[in-house]
């Protein structure tokens, strides 16, 4: 299942995914489909406050809380990342889903760097993880994003990015996996990455995937 809740990425995360299943994902604002769902993808472009408020608009929140807690395969992109966190420093201050423990924070204005971040940069791959298989570190994948996460856990961070600072690009923490990058925009190996996320979810993930982190 594909959350619905006007992301601006919905159509082209929704295309790639059939693309590499051959099946058309359900892309729905129906809390009760997030129950019923195999995998959930949260995409998500935009900033923080609109997200959050969209989500507790349609009570989806609620929902993704039971879906996160149950131990179930779950894929954040862009903004469906950041949303993960305890809180984000955009606009002043926003709390958000508080499934990863940490914050989300502005690219720093003191290092010449332009900000948005948006374009191709490479990503680090830090452990082994089934998201990655057949997909080299130091790929390059899309990013278009202003903010990064600051996990309390570092061991969390499956992959890592350099821009001003080194930032976690990729997090995963028990069933749940986030991308900071854009897949869909990102090739052969974006679409290689939906792939593995989706053979992850059919495989029943790993049991100790299942079980590990402090999910809510």
């Amino acid at each position: 299942m594909v959350v619905d809740y006007d992301a601006g990425n919905l159509r082209s995360v929704a295309r790639a995914v059939a693309s590499v299943s051959g099946l058309a994902p359900v892309v729905s604002a129906d809390p009760a489909d997030i129950d019923t769902a195999d995998a959930v993808i949260l995409p998500g472009v935009g900033a923080a406050a609109d997200t959050m408020l969209k989500l507790r608009e349609r009570r989806l929140v609620a929902p993704l809380h039971d879906y996160l807690g149950a131990g179930r395969p779950f894929l954040g992109v862009c903004m469906g990342l950041q949303a993960l966190f305890d809180w984000s420093d955009e606009g002043g201050g926003q709390e958000c889903l508080g499934t990863v423990h940490g914050k989300v924070c502005h690219f720093p204005l003191d290092k010449g760097l332009k900000v948005p971040h948006m374009g191709w940069n490479t990503v680090k791959w830090l452990q082994p993880h089934p998201l990655t298989d057949g997909i080299p570190s130091e790929s390059a994948f899309y990013f278009v994003h202003s903010f990064y996460p600051d996990p309390v856990d570092m061991s969390v961070v499956l992959g890592a990015t350099e821009y001003g600072v080194t930032f976690p690009s990729v997090v995963a923490q028990g069933n749940v996996i986030a991308t900071q990058f854009h897949p869909e925009k990102s090739g052969d190996n974006g679409l290689r990455l939906y792939g593995n996320f989706l053979d992850w979810a059919r495989q029943g993930m790993p049991e100790s995937a299942a079980s590990a982190g402090g999910m809510r």
